[in-house]
């Protein structure tokens, strides 16, 4: 019996060391470039279209999202690599968007993030001209409240908003993004896209009661979450806390890492639906980035208790890295782009999914937020 307990002993030791050792900020960070290395080994052209049911150009939202991901890289890790391959992506496209400057669409203008990150890097007028008059389009339109029908358009242009709003120092670009948000956070659907009382949202009207899960449960999407507290987390680390709606966003970013942590599943990850583990049950990277992210970014800015959220997080993270990402940085368990559990599947630790770019820009934020975590 002392034998036994001795090497279960010995055995949980050598597994919470290894864990700890996957933790340190140099292994975070060589996670994230192995990753990101596989992606633009894959796509050495940034500008080539991109072709699964049909063809599509490359500054759509999959690949804004990667970009995304790519930024936050290049902030811990500023290789010239980095930013030459998303400057020759905005080039590429001219710093404009697939649909045009008249695009109400966020899936188009997410990719103006990107575009905005790197004119404060190099401040050329030319990449910002179109965002910018896409943006002042939408303001200038009273009618486009309600275009964000969708909680996946809540990442793709919120940030957007906000960036401008600090480039420019001009209040209008908050004062929309926050009607915006209200509009679909309150209004879209029946009673808004988000419920109150369970602290997650529905992905779009078509999800809220009365559709439920098999269970009987109301369907929360586990990705569709993670774009909301991505660009809750987002936001208020644009604005530095520079406007008044970021108690708004700070009481639902909290609201929502509370009923995530009641959730989490025991190997680390979620679910893809989060209210009905039978329904397509099983480990997904992309919903568990985004919440890594969001909860980790709360951690970094003394919003979320320390004591409660550095155990998922860690956990989490540790399941990305150690079940979800292959040797050759290829990520595994993303699910495809869609809106529902059933999208995309079985999952699998080998299946590639219909685009492989946004799945890998939420790992990057993830492991941006943990690197600073363990950084500090």
């Amino acid at each position: 019996m002392r034998k036994l307990i001795s090497s279960l002993l010995f055995v949980c030791i050598v597994v919470a060391t290894f864990a700890q050792k996957e933790l340190q900020p140099e292994n975070i960070l060589q996670k994230m470039q192995l990753a990101n290395q596989y992606f633009m080994n894959e796509w050495p052209d940034p500008g080539k279209t991109i072709i699964t049911n049909r063809e599509r150009p490359s500054n759509i939202w999959t690949r804004a999202v990667y970009y995304e991901g790519l930024m936050g890289l290049y902030s811990i890790d500023p290789k010239p690599e980095y930013y030459q391959y998303a400057v020759d992506w905005g080039e590429f496209h001219k710093w404009g968007f697939r649909s045009g400057n008249e695009t109400r669409n966020a899936d188009d203008y997410c990719c103006g993030q990107t575009y905005i990150d790197l004119y404060k890097i190099d401040p050329k007028p030319e990449r910002i001209e179109n965002i910018t008059i896409c943006m002042n389009n939408l303001i200038s339109n009273p009618e486009t409240d309600a275009d964000w029908s969708w909680i996946d358009a809540i990442q793709m242009g919120m940030p957007v908003f906000a960036q401008l709003g600090m480039l420019t120092g001009e209040k209008k670009y908050f004062k929309k993004m926050h009607s915006m948000y209200m509009y679909s956070r309150d209004k879209h659907g029946d009673k808004g896209l988000y419920n109150r009382k369970d602290g997650l949202w529905w992905r779009d009207a078509d999800y809220d009661p009365p559709y439920t899960e098999p269970n009987g449960e109301d369907c929360y999407w586990s990705r569709g979450n993670g774009w909301v507290i991505m660009a809750l987390a987002r936001v208020m680390d644009i604005t530095n806390g520079d406007t008044r709606y970021n108690k708004r966003y700070l009481k639902d970013l909290k609201a929502m890492a509370e009923a995530l942590v009641k959730v989490q599943r025991e190997d680390g990850t979620w679910n893809v639906s989060l209210h009905d583990p039978d329904n397509y049950g099983g480990m997904e990277l992309t919903g568990t980035a985004m919440f890594v992210y969001g909860m980790a970014w709360g951690i970094n800015n003394g919003v979320l208790n320390e004591d409660v959220y550095l155990p998922v997080v860690e956990k989490a993270w540790l399941a990305m890295v150690n079940d979800c990402l292959h040797d050759n940085g290829f990520l595994g368990y993303v699910q495809s782009t869609g809106k529902e559990p059933s999208t995309g599947q079985p999952l699998s630790y080998d299946k590639k999914p219909d685009f492989e770019d946004y799945g890998l820009g939420a790992f990057l934020l993830a492991g941006l937020e943990m690197y600073k975590l363990k950084s500090n």
